[in-house]
């Protein structure tokens, strides 16, 4: 699929995965809305990338502003959801069930309300692309609140992909990828962490943000792809 003279709308494009898929859209001719919270930091991630890139700053938990701004964006072609959340990590027996209600506010909800709210402006056999995380599709100890809130999402896309059509549903399973979301840690657990996956993952590396953007891409312009989950994830899934 040739990009150009279509549109897309990136939400959480300010940073990490979303800022590298507003590039790639960007790159591969599309004009991109990138949204983010905080406006000071979208301007600063999206300029310099041309005029095909604009942003729009608002809470993506503020289901009426994610109304307003649907209204207000006119036609689209293609939504990519990259809005995520830092909370539900942890051992079950021990688990913050607040912090995990606070995941799901972050992650499940806005990614589910914005889909919804795209509908009216969504062009018929565009595209919706959810990007989750493969705690949904492995069993790692102390990921069981991480994998509930993809997993919910990841439940709804064949369903989604049926009812939806000929819009095509489709979404993104990451593994560890190194992006702004582990700045919430220490930066030695970090160091430790990644050393850790690197020498453990088939592909001898943590993920970069780019190598999850270009698997979104790829579901962007491949408009016989729906209801599929690309496990983009370095092989973690494996061990």
């Amino acid at each position: 699929m040739d990009l150009n003279n279509q549109s897309a709308v990136v939400m959480g494009g300010s940073s990490g995965i979303g800022l590298a898929t507003v590039q790639s859209l960007a790159a591969a001719g599309a004009s991109v809305i990138a949204t983010g919270r905080d406006a000071g930091k979208l301007q600063s991630a999206i300029g310099g990338l041309g005029k095909r890139v604009t942003g729009k700053a608002f809470d993506c938990c503020d289901k009426t502003a994610v109304d307003a701004f649907f209204r207000q964006a006119g036609p689209i072609d293609h939504l990519v959801l990259a809005l995520s959340g830092a909370g539900g990590a942890g051992e079950f027996a021990t688990l913050d069930l607040q912090a995990l209600r606070r995941g799901f506010e972050a992650k499940f909800w806005p990614q589910i309300q914005a889909a919804q709210a795209s509908l009216a402006t969504l062009r018929r056999g565009g595209s919706v692309t959810f990007v989750t995380a493969i705690s949904a599709r492995m069993a790692n100890p102390g990921t069981a609140g991480l994998g509930a809130i993809n997993g919910a999402i990841e439940a709804m896309l064949g369903t989604l992909a049926r009812e939806l059509k000929p819009t095509r549903v489709n979404a993104v399973s990451p593994g560890v990828v190194d992006t702004p979301w582990w700045d919430q840690v220490p930066a030695d657990f970090k160091e430790r962490f990644f050393r850790e996956q690197a020498e453990t993952l088939p592909v001898g590396r943590v993920g970069r943000p780019q190598d999850i953007a270009h698997a979104i891409r790829f579901l962007v312009e491949n408009s016989f792809m729906t209801g599929a989950i690309i496990e983009c994830d370095g092989g973690m899934r494996l061990l």
